[in-house]
């Protein structure tokens, strides 16, 4: 009799799909590799790019000079500048506006607002229905907790038009006491 052979695991044979199927993970794989490596080279070539950017713009030349006196005193003054426009920035504008606006205003028409926060002033371009009203609006904001010294600039009676309003400017000075530093 003859010997029994019993293959329980038969030997797996790899065909072409299988190599071909390998050998495109294996492109795939060094495809992934080489663009990656691609990115971080323009990574860092664009991070160059960016501090010397950022050098040139402040006037690093990459080496600690001392300053001179007259150095000195400019960056004084455009650190000073620089702190009249933070505080210009921190003046409570909606509160002037909110106060303008609030003003019993019947026979007023406001027509420009221009503030200038480093003089602490305003100016108001406004038309009234006759003087008696102008006059009363100026009394009004001189009486307001925001405004003082309010002068009048200039007035004109508007002769073409049959109610012959009052176009006038005022000037006040904007008083605030929380803005400052």
């Amino acid at each position: 009799m003859r010997a029994l052979m019993l293959d329980f695991q038969p030997r797996r044979r790899s065909g072409p799909l299988g190599w071909s199927l390998l050998a495109a993970g294996v492109v795939l794989a060094l495809t992934c590799v080489a663009l990656g490596q691609h990115v971080s080279d323009q990574s860092s070539q664009q991070q160059g790019h960016l501090q010397t950017a950022q050098r040139v713009l402040t006037g690093d030349t990459g080496t600690k000079l001392s300053l001179t006196p007259a150095q000195i005193r400019e960056q004084a003054q455009n650190l000073a500048e620089m702190r009249k426009v933070s505080q210009q920035l921190r003046r409570p504008w909606e509160h002037l506006f909110a106060t303008l606006e609030s003003m019993p205003r019947d026979n007023i028409a406001l027509l420009t607002l221009t503030p200038d926060a480093r003089k602490g002033q305003v100016r108001i371009t406004a038309e009234a229905r006759d003087l008696e009203a102008m006059l009363d609006f100026h009394r009004r904001l001189e009486a307001s907790d925001e405004l003082s010294d309010v002068s009048l600039l200039s007035h004109e009676i508007v002769a073409n038009v049959p109610e012959h309003p009052v176009q006038f400017n005022l000037s006040a000075t904007w008083e605030i006491g929380d803005a400052n530093p």
